[in-house]
């Protein structure tokens, strides 16, 4: 017989953790609030511990500097499950013929760095100086990794996020050069695909990541594929590519999804 779904009333108000108290536990995901979609907690620390509890729940922080340390879990959720990334032409001529390095782990701190950077349209970002100090931490316990993109020894891509399991959480992503961070993702979704990772969550859906495989997924589905993904190995410490990994060996387009 299948699991019923989740049915847990929705807060009406977020939870607040105060930050001296580190044994304070979180809200269930799946009782955030419905406006604004996905809020959940306030307050806490951004230590190594609580983030990686929040992970593991299906939580991630997402705030402006000058704002307490917010703590969401949206519904739907997006996720890039790695066998179903979409591998397009251009992008595979590009891994082909631009003269790309691509890395794990080298320059973690400048990919938080550049990831912060001001973007058309946005008026600032939530990397603050304590987003880049905490995740730097996770980094070096082995939680956190990046993907560099190089052009002639220069910088122009890359990616970053936490592993726990067979899991991964993308954080952010960016681009000096046109489709480098596609670059990044596509190496990535292939190693993690090699080394058994059961997902890639994306956290917010948006029309970018589908276009190049993610799905958006109800929020209890996502719960549950998590708790079965965090039950495997994972890969702690840090990361290099497989010596005779490239994304070019898997096929150009994934196949048909499976059902959620």
């Amino acid at each position: 017989m299948d699991p019923k779904p989740r049915q847990r009333a929705p807060l009406l108000l977020p939870v607040w953790l105060p930050p001296d108290d580190e044994t304070a536990p979180f809200p269930p995901a799946d009782s955030a609030l419905e406006h604004p979609n996905g809020l959940l907690a306030i307050g806490g620390s951004l230590s190594p511990e609580r983030l990686e509890r929040a992970y593991c729940g299906g939580i991630f922080p997402w705030f402006s500097e000058g704002q307490e340390i917010l703590w969401w879990s949206p519904d739907p959720r997006g996720v890039l499950f790695p066998t179903e990334f979409r591998m397009a032409r251009s992008l595979r001529k590009r891994i082909r013929n631009a003269g790309f390095e691509v890395v794990f782990d080298r320059a973690f701190e400048d990919v938080m760095r550049a990831c912060a950077e001001p973007r058309a349209g946005q008026p600032g970002t939530w990397i603050t100086a304590d987003m880049i100090r905490a995740y730097t931490a996770l980094h070096e316990r082995g939680l956190a990794h990046s993907v560099e993109v190089y052009r002639d020894g220069r910088l122009v891509g890359g990616l970053y996020g936490v592993a726990i399991g067979g899991a991964f959480f993308g954080e952010s992503m960016f681009s000096r050069e046109s489709d480098a961070s596609k670059v990044a993702l596509a190496w990535l979704a292939g190693q993690l695909h090699r080394w058994g990772y059961a997902l890639i969550d994306c956290q917010l859906p948006s029309e970018h990541l589908a276009r190049l495989g993610a799905r958006s997924i109800p929020r209890a589905a996502f719960l549950d594929l998590l708790q079965v993904a965090l039950e495997r190995a994972g890969k702690p410490g840090p990361w290099r590519f497989d010596p005779d990994y490239t994304p070019l060996t898997g096929p150009l387009e994934p196949s048909p999804p499976a059902s959620i």
